[in-house]
């Protein structure tokens, strides 16, 4: 359904919060906001809703939701993500048996030498935190990875709660590595460093042919949400 020129306008004056049940109630001149599915928007984490509420508080006279990101993703795991956290997190496991990470170019040596000094620590990584052992790949046929390997990283997504999953499905869906979005979670990296870990393939293509506008804006534009997806995960673990 499109809505193209329509624009909301700003209704309200301030934005604030308040303690609720479940963490911290968003409000805008002191009335609860809802999610799209019209649940109570209620963040588990004060920083998170000092975000929010920053957010609400910078828009102007249109309301431009491309601008709240942290809404967004609040919405996502309240409406999304907590009805289906099982789901969500089996979809995510999933990409351990075909992740980036694992599948390294037959040629040219220069790219499979990159390829190889980035993402074999992460995976000597991903063994020690994890006691996951994923095995590197020479080409793009998929070939399965050891059930056990599987098992323990599977345990690790489901245990997470639906606000950190919401955070890891960002991460590991724009990246195409649960390995990436695992690190991402836990840290081990800086999220410039992890991006560019996952775009190792793109960036060589650039290099090596050029990228042109419409491919450069798309980057740029993952690029922002990924490492929005990391912050996210910075706000619900602040004190």
């Amino acid at each position: 359904m499109s809505n193209a020129g329509w624009k909301m306008k700003r209704f309200w004056k301030e934005a604030g919060y308040s303690p609720a049940e479940g963490g911290y109630a968003i409000r805008l001149d002191g009335r609860p906001v809802k999610t799209p599915a019209k649940a109570p928007l209620v963040v588990p984490a004060e920083a998170l809703a000092r975000a929010i509420c920053d957010e609400w508080q910078a828009q102007g006279e249109e309301i431009d939701p491309h601008a709240m990101p942290c809404t967004r993703s609040a919405n996502a795991a309240i409406d999304k993500v907590m009805p289906n956290r099982a789901a969500v997190a089996w979809m995510l496991a999933d990409y351990a048996d075909t992740d980036l990470t694992c599948y390294r170019a037959d040629a040219p040596k220069e790219l499979r030498a990159r390829q190889d000094a980035a993402w074999d620590p992460l995976l000597d990584w991903l063994a020690s935190r994890h006691g996951a052992r994923l095995e590197p790949r020479t080409g793009i046929v998929p070939i399965p990875q050891e059930d056990a390997a599987i098992e323990r990283l599977t345990e690790a997504v489901d245990a997470l709660g639906p606000w950190p999953l919401t955070a890891l499905h960002d991460l590991v869906t724009l990246s195409g590595s649960l390995v990436i979005g695992l690190a991402a979670l836990d840290r081990h990296l800086p999220p410039e460093e992890l991006w560019r870990c996952a775009r190792m393939d793109e960036d060589w293509q650039a290099e090596q042919w050029g990228e042109d506008e419409i491919a450069q804006r798309e980057s740029e534009a993952k690029r922002a949400d990924f490492l929005h997806a990391a912050r996210f995960l910075e706000l619900l673990a602040a004190p």
